[in-house]
C-alpha cells in the first residue's frame, strides 16, 4: 500500500469463518499488538462484526467474513497483485 495511499504501509486482509470468529481474532491481534507496546485504537465495526478493522498505524487489518469480504473485494478496489511475493495468504 506504500505506493497507493498515504493511510498505511500495508493491508492484512483475512476471512474469518462467522461475525464470533472476526470479533475473536480482532481481540486477538489487539492483545498482540499491545504486548508488543504498540497502541491500537478499539477495533471498528463492533458489534456486527461483519468487517472489523484494527487500525495499527501503518498496518491496518481487515478482518471479514466470506460473504462481506466477496462484496467490498478490497484487492480489487486498491489494485493489489497478488503474484508478488509480498502478498501472502495464510
Amino acid at each position: 500500500m506504500k505506493n497507493k495511499t498515504s493511510i498505511a504501509d500495508y493491508f492484512i486482509i483475512a476471512t474469518c469463518r462467522s461475525s464470533r470468529h472476526a470479533d475473536s481474532t480482532a481481540d486477538t491481534v489487539t492483545s498482540k499488538l499491545k504486548d508488543m507496546g504498540l497502541r491500537c485504537p478499539t477495533p471498528a465495526g463492533r458489534p456486527q462484526c461483519d468487517w472489523v478493522i484494527v487500525d495499527a498505524g501503518d498496518v491496518i487489518v481487515h478482518l471479514f467474513k466470506p460473504e462481506v469480504r466477496e462484496l467490498y473485494n478490497l484487492e480489487k478496489l486498491w489494485e493489489m497483485n497478488f503474484d508478488s511475493v509480498e502478498n501472502k495468504t495464510a
